[in-house]
């Protein structure tokens, strides 16, 4: 499961996405220039889409992302090109197992078991410290409920609608797929109230 926080530059134009999949197996949330985040996100879907035309299977998530990391490092080398300015959450499952993995512009990664990216994530890293113990016993509506809670901690001064919420969706048997308005809102609705959760 994959939450994103969608923001605006302005009051008149449209949030900007943030959640995106890549393969039925696989999706990233984003956190930096979108700019740069579309030019990763079409070199991962060419990269699984090539993968299945050859093996006819799923792209393995750690060997993308290890290509990934690398693409991102070489950017870091010379004096004329510049750093990609953004940083991935990515999710999936394949035959390794559930992955999610945090990659930064320079090129490293890291592999967790639950995180958060972005402006303002301390709140929410704390707060998914304090939970994440009770993470693998949950059904998948418990966790977006956690993942909503964190990000509320994370962004206090911002309410939370399905405007600005991307919620992307990943499990044994299921595809990727992003929850539609309507869903985020009931999701907002069970886990509301309960923003005032102890983090401290």
């Amino acid at each position: 499961m994959i939450i994103g926080l969608k923001k605006s530059p302005h009051d008149l134009a449209v949030h900007q996405e943030k959640v995106f999949e890549i393969d039925t197996h696989m999706g990233i949330c984003i956190s930096g220039m979108t700019a740069d985040a579309r030019f990763l996100t079409k070199f991962m879907r060419n990269a699984c889409l090539n993968y299945s035309y050859v093996y006819g299977s799923k792209h393995p998530c750690e060997r993308l992302i290890s290509v990934i990391g690398k693409k991102s490092q070489t950017k870091t080398c010379h004096p004329s090109k510049r750093p990609f300015g953004v940083g991935l959450l990515v999710g999936a499952i394949d035959q390794a197992g559930t992955h999610l993995f945090e990659t930064c512009p320079s090129g490293n990664y890291y592999e967790y078991v639950s995180m958060a990216i972005g402006d303002k994530c301390q709140s929410a890293k704390t707060y998914l410290e304090k939970n994440y113990e009770t993470f693998a016993g949950l059904d998948g509506d418990a966790l977006i409920s956690h993942g909503v809670k964190a990000m509320r901690a994370s962004a206090a001064e911002t309410e939370l609608t399905e405007h600005n919420v991307s919620i992307g969706v990943l499990g044994r048997g299921q595809d990727f797929r992003s929850l539609s308005k309507e869903e985020i809102r009931a999701v907002l609705a069970a886990a509301g109230g309960d923003e005032q959760m102890q983090i401290d």
